[in-house]
């Protein structure tokens, strides 16, 4: 069974689950819980650039470097539509 974790968008008070085979793009938009709009959802064009404040999260497919520098990544700027929860995960807008 795949474990299913909540995401909360911080100052915003939303919140939605997000299975841990699932990217977390994907179930922002399909649980209609997004601040942000959806672009390529393949890593390269950089509009859910988004800021992990807490929880841990596997990154299933590359982030465009021009987006996200290995420095953002330390301090967990990711793009959503790259990753994967692996607790439940506070993110906030950039």
């Amino acid at each position: 069974m795949v474990r299913r974790h909540t995401i909360t968008v911080e100052d915003s008070g939303v919140n939605f689950t997000c299975a841990e085979d699932e990217a977390v793009l994907a179930m922002m938009f399909h649980n209609g819980k997004g601040p942000l709009r959806q672009g390529c959802c393949g890593g390269g064009c950089g509009v859910c650039r988004m800021k992990v404040v807490s929880g841990e999260w596997f990154g299933f497919k590359p982030m465009s470097a021009a987006h996200v520098s290995g420095e953002d990544k330390r301090e967990g700027i990711v793009l959503l539509c790259c990753i994967q929860p692996r607790s439940d995960m506070v993110i906030a807008m950039l």
